[in-house]
């Protein structure tokens, strides 16, 4: 998650002068918290960053899931897997439902 373009920002003070805006803000999502006006900390709900893990988690094996589908079909191609042509594709399939029928 990019919070630098998505994440609500509040200065440093408002921890203590806004906490209601700051906690409700947080319980949504990351907030970037600057001090000095320059960015220096992250601030969230604890079921936010879970909630945020479980997403990254998830994408990271939705991705070796994908990665690992293409180096399949990539040595299918090497290896001569594969057809050129919609007939050949439905021979091969009915060859191979035959195999496991």
């Amino acid at each position: 998650m990019n919070t630098s373009i998505t994440a609500p920002i509040f200065p440093i003070t408002a921890l203590s002068k806004q906490s209601k805006e700051v906690k409700d803000a947080a319980d949504k999502g990351p907030v970037r918290i600057t001090e000095n006006g320059r960015g220096a900390y992250v601030f969230m709900s604890e079921q936010a960053l879970n909630d945020l893990i479980e997403r990254e988690r998830a994408d990271a094996a939705y991705e070796a899931y994908l990665l690992d589908a293409v180096q399949r079909g990539a040595t299918d191609i090497e290896e001569g897997r594969y057809s050129t042509s919609r007939e050949e594709m439905f021979q091969r399939a009915c060859e191979r439902r035959a195999r496991y029928a």
